[in-house]
């Protein structure tokens, strides 16, 4: 590859990095063709971008994106998954699909942020839920003592509303 060709896809890989609000590295070999273009594809329906890089051309991207801790796990051949909405759609589009298939792919690590994700961090990250399930649990949590005490404040008048209607309705029923 001539250097105009090395350049601009380190040029991509750094602009991804940038982007990103994260990345899962995998090691790809092994797998089908086939299995990586469906790969491919469910990683595209998500948003999220999947590139086969070359180390060093990565190593000079994260360097240039001041990201120069993702160079320690730059190892054998890899494919990044570049994630841009939500951190945690990588991680489980990803798991999803090698639980689903027999495929070779594997976790190798990831990175959020600055910070560097493990293999196991990676499987903890996908069995998080999603934003708007944690924020839904969050406003179901204080939504309850609320609910509970409108019910208390409420009971003494529903008592007194209960005990008003059987007063109308043995009125009713003696005449």
């Amino acid at each position: 590859m001539k250097r105009e060709g090395k350049e601009q896809l380190v040029k991509e890989i750094r602009e991804a990095i940038e982007k990103c609000s994260s990345g899962i590295m995998t090691d790809y070999m092994g797998m089908k063709n086939a299995d990586l273009t469906t790969l491919r594809r469910k990683l595209g329906e998500a948003g999220i971008d999947y590139m086969v890089v070359k180390n060093t051309l990565a190593g000079f991207a994260a360097e240039s994106a001041n990201k120069a801790f993702i160079k320690s796990s730059l190892k054998g051949p890899m494919a990044i998954a570049f994630g841009y909405k939500d951190v945690i759609d990588p991680a489980k589009v990803l798991l999803d699909f090698i639980n689903s298939s027999e495929t070779p792919l594997k976790i190798k690590g990831g990175f959020i942020g600055d910070q560097l994700l493990t293999p196991d961090d990676v499987k903890t990250l996908a069995t998080i839920p999603s934003k708007e399930v944690l924020l839904a649990q969050v406003l179901g949590g204080m939504q309850s003592p609320i609910a509970g005490f409108v019910n208390v404040c409420a009971a003494p008048i529903r008592g007194l509303v209960n005990v008003l209607q059987a007063k109308v309705d043995k009125l009713e029923g003696n005449q």
